[in-house]
């Protein structure tokens, strides 16, 4: 069975699509020898992130096992994750450096 998206660490809270996805699809996402199933609640194009599970306003994104950004709103589980309610925490000179 082929996979929808691609997962590659445990700790990922969004997955990549490897095409065009479908409201009220079933993705199949593949994390080692896992197969788990996620609900698509609204259309997500290809190469673009949705969440795996809830993500709550202010917690971090993470994505191949690295902080890419932080969620601007809740995401609930099966939504596209992209700049409507993700913040880039990279590159940005307005973000003090932790100590």
């Amino acid at each position: 069975m082929g996979i929808d998206a691609i997962v590659l660490h445990s700790t990922d809270n969004v997955a990549t699509a490897v095409q065009d996805l479908k409201k009220g699809q079933q993705a199949a996402i593949r994390l080692g020898r896992e197969l788990k199933h996620v609900s698509i609640m609204e259309d997500i194009p290809y190469g673009h992130k949705f969440a795996v599970r809830k993500i709550n306003n202010g917690e971090n994104i993470l994505k191949y096992g690295e902080v890419i950004g932080r969620a601007t709103s809740d995401i609930e589980t099966g939504c596209h994750a992209h700049v409507q309610n993700i913040e880039s925490l990279r590159g940005r000179g307005d973000l003090q450096k932790e100590a």
